[in-house]
């Protein structure tokens, strides 16, 4: 499986990562059969990767890894402070009978989420999760948004957009009863990565920002 480069330098590569590939080895390594992005990357390029961040399985898009030790540090406490805005687009089913309309300002959602075993839920003790959701487009039965995680919580997109009645295309887990992308997976990609709060960015040859090319509406999986 060839895993498609978005942008690759002397610190770090940036890539597509198809749904249906595991963003690091699970805790059964070897013993796992599924197909790992960072492992196959490894072998592509030719060159040991420090992994920064995690896509689920299930998830498209945007996924970054560091070249080295330096910018592995560097690029966690980026991270872990949330000094990168990571932008998500989603596809869903629009109610029925649901009257919404595209809206130039973000929503904010906000509750208090755990992970269970196999998906996350609301509880009085959870930790806090905040996520920036507009509507871009809605056309026929279908809405695409775009979503902004301040948070860092297991299947928060996911549960969100089920919670407020618009589970993603293909997430069975959470409700949806419409089929996932024709590639697998469900119908949620990273499609931006911006820099510009991320203190000394510059210094390793990173532009402003990394997204993918949009396509035609409704089109985008």
């Amino acid at each position: 499986m060839h895993i498609p480069l978005v942008l690759k330098n002397s610190h770090f590569v940036v890539v597509n990562k198809p749904a249906g590939t595991l963003s690091v080895p699970s805790r059964m390594g070897k013993a796992d059969p599924r197909p790992v992005a960072g492992m196959l990357l490894q072998e592509q390029i030719g060159q040991r990767l420090f992994p920064i961040h995690r896509l689920d399985e299930e998830v498209s898009g945007i996924l970054m890894f560091a070249l080295t030790e330096a910018a592995h540090k560097v690029a966690n406490r980026w991270f872990e402070l949330h000094e990168i805005v990571k932008t998500y687009e989603a596809k869903s089913l629009t109610p029925k009978d649901e009257i919404i309309s595209p809206s130039p300002e973000a929503i904010l959602w906000e509750c208090q989420l755990m992970r269970g075993k196999k998906r996350a839920y609301e509880a009085k003790y959870g930790k806090k999760s905040l996520t920036k959701a507009k509507l871009i487009i809605c056309q026929n039965d279908t809405s695409i948004w775009h979503l902004q995680p301040l948070t860092g919580r297991s299947h928060q997109l996911r549960y969100e957009m089920a919670k407020h009645g618009f589970p993603i295309d293909g997430d069975t887990l959470y409700g949806s009863n419409r089929p996932g992308p024709t590639s697998g997976g469900i119908c949620l990609r990273a499609v931006k990565l911006d820099f510009t709060q991320a203190s000394g960015y510059k210094d390793f040859e990173l532009p402003a920002s990394i997204s993918l090319e949009s396509l035609a509406p409704v089109s985008h999986f």
